[in-house]
């Protein structure tokens, strides 16, 4: 499901995010929600012109089966999109690497924008990823 968030720390920031969450990297955002570093955003007025950008955030392990359906949630996506891979498992399979129906890496399937590490990352981490995806988007 998408929804629209403010970043904890950057009133000026509004990400859209279609969380495709998987395992315990999963738990990690909603820690994100309750500690206040992401706020659901109520719906804006669509004459108001605040800057945003679609993120697919993917966590967990991503298996071949999945593999399909996460990149038609990234097609989904309008533009402008970028990708983040949260946590060991999105970012090179993790601890099931060398499983033969694991995916060797989110990056194999849709581009990449920013890899954030951690079993499982910290909240912090996904909010400095989120910002720092924020601040290259608007360079561009």
């Amino acid at each position: 499901m998408e929804r629209t968030y403010r970043v904890g720390g950057h009133p000026e920031l509004r990400v859209s995010v279609l969380d495709v969450g998987l395992a315990c990297c999963a738990l990690e955002v909603g820690a994100a929600i309750t500690a206040g570093l992401l706020v659901l955003e109520e719906p804006i007025d669509p004459g108001e012109e605040i800057p945003r950008f679609n993120v697919l955030l993917i966590s967990g392990t991503v298996t071949d089966a999945l593999a399909p359906g996460i990149s038609r949630a990234w097609e989904s996506l309008a533009d402008p999109k970028m990708a983040v891979s949260f946590g060991a498992c999105a970012n090179s399979g993790g601890p099931y690497w060398d499983a033969p129906t694991v995916t060797k890496g989110i990056d194999q399937l849709i581009p990449i924008s920013v890899y954030i590490p951690g079993c499982p990352p910290r909240p912090e981490a996904l909010i400095a990823g989120l910002a720092g995806l924020a601040d290259e988007a608007r360079r561009q």
